[in-house]
């Protein structure tokens, strides 16, 4: 399989942005994650990211947070989580990262989730609640395990700061494109632009950015600036509304922005 790397430098060299999406395990339902994961794939995401339930995701606005109620009244665990994991692998090879808080993995065994979600296929493993510096017993065990751990970076964050967030992650740097919860947003920060281009030059990790992209223009604006696109409530809001195809057909528009504008790009600036 890929790492999450190699797949950001495989982008990188087409002069293309990498798509990451995000969904809840367990949403619409148990049944339908891996066809979910598998469309995904299909329509141009490139590391995927699948969250794990939580009853307090204090991270996530109101459209994640009701696929995660609703996952959770279907059953979904981290077990469930895994299993799921494991069925897309016999179907696909691309990354994924785990995205949880961290009361579930310490229930159910930390060092037995970081060895039971590397033999289910994950590549990589994002927590939301657990800052730099904040638990380094917990941040050496990842950090020591077979999966990246991806950090965070917030547009409070000092560049000081960042570097040292960027020093101490893998796979790829999580920039949050604005302050406050997850959620779909029909404008960004008028200064993203410029916060994406300087952090990209303090730090040696590519930079995805998400929080509140929503649009095929919005998308297309960030993979001209960023390593990565990031879309979760938007792609959500698809699946609630389309099942697996609607998912499907909303991740091809995204997909195909970001590609009409490095095309653009390349036809403007050349190679």
């Amino acid at each position: 399989m890929p790492s999450i790397s190699e797949r950001f430098v495989e982008r990188r060299g087409e002069g293309r942005a990498t798509l990451v999406p995000y969904v809840t395990s367990g949403f619409p339902s148990r049944s339908e994650t891996v066809e979910v994961l598998t469309g995904l794939v299909e329509a141009g995401g490139d590391v995927l990211e699948l969250g794990i339930p939580f009853s307090d995701p204090l991270a996530d606005g109101p459209t994640i947070q009701d696929s995660t109620f609703r996952a959770l009244e279907g059953g979904m665990t981290v077990e469930g989580t895994l299993e799921v994991l494991a069925e897309f692998r016999r179907e696909s090879d691309a990354p994924i990262v785990l995205f949880s808080y961290l009361n579930p993995l310490l229930t159910y065994g930390l060092e037995a989730f970081l060895v039971d979600a590397t033999e289910a296929g994950a590549q990589g493993l994002l927590l939301t609640d657990v800052p730099t510096g904040a638990d380094p017993q917990v941040e050496d065990a990842i950090l020591d395990s077979a999966l990246d751990l991806i950090r965070l970076v917030a547009p409070t964050t000092r560049p000081d700061r960042a570097s040292a967030i960027a020093a101490q992650g893998q796979g790829f740097l999580y920039y949050i494109s604005r302050t406050g919860v997850t959620g779909a947003r029909e404008a960004l920060a008028a200064d993203l632009e410029e916060e994406v281009r300087v952090l990209r030059a303090a730090v040696e990790l590519p930079v995805a950015v998400g929080f509140g992209i929503s649009t095929p223009e919005q998308a297309a604006l960030i993979g001209g600036v960023a390593d990565g696109v990031i879309v979760g409530s938007a792609l959500i809001q698809a699946l609630d509304e389309g099942g697996p195809d609607g998912g499907r057909a909303f991740l091809a528009t995204l997909r195909l922005a970001m590609d009409q504008e490095s095309t653009q790009r390349e036809l403007t600036y050349g190679p």
